[in-house]
């Protein structure tokens, strides 16, 4: 039996080093990024909704529905997680930011096949040293821990994601997968490079 899953992508940030504009809107190889980030989620999950906390409008253009976060002070990702969770009515949540362009379906699927096949709370991808916590399949059932966890003021996405039963899945094979945008340096960088 197929799960019921729920897609969410991270558009919810300041983008500080971006000079505050907001990132998913970006274009990269003449698209948004947070497009590609759309077209990978649609091949995999059953509903798509995007987080996003700015530019609501501009983000439902993409077809699909746009949360915010509970609260309005930029908590991070795990707020965007936790609002995802609120939103959704199944019982797996995948997850992904939205500036990171050459993490496609494929790569959402092997998440998800090891929190299947391991039963685990949490999948969260791994690059061979050091895990990428923003890219997760996480059980929705977990909504009311992340609630305590960011009740107590705490905003560390690794530090909640460690004290769950979390399984790390290996992308050491293709760690450009996870090259993600944070300045306009590094998205010409990006465009110019060998991994298109």
């Amino acid at each position: 039996m197929k799960t019921k899953l729920t897609g969410v992508i991270l558009a919810g940030g300041l983008a500080r080093r971006m000079d505050f504009q907001d990132k998913g809107l970006i274009s990269y190889q003449k698209y948004p990024m947070v497009s590609y980030a759309v077209k990978a989620m649609n091949q995999v999950a059953d509903e798509v909704i995007i987080n996003a906390n700015r530019n609501i409008e501009q983000y439902r253009q993409f077809g699909c529905p746009v949360i915010s976060d509970q609260t309005d002070s930029f908590d991070g990702p795990l707020a965007g997680i936790y609002s995802a969770m609120v939103y959704a009515k199944t019982g797996v949540l995948l997850v992904m930011p939205c500036d990171s362009p050459l993490f496609k379906a494929r790569h959402l699927q092997k998440l998800l096949q090891c929190q299947i096949d391991q039963n685990v709370d949490i999948a969260v991808a791994c690059d061979g040293e050091k895990i990428h916590p923003v890219f997760l399949a996480i059980k929705t059932t977990l909504q009311a821990n992340l609630q305590d966890y960011l009740d107590s003021g705490e905003r560390k996405l690794a530090g909640w994601i460690f004290q769950q039963n979390t399984a790390t899945v290996d992308f050491r094979d293709e760690p450009e997968i996870f090259a993600n945008i944070n300045t306009m340096d590094e998205l010409t960088t990006l465009e110019a490079s060998v991994f298109q």
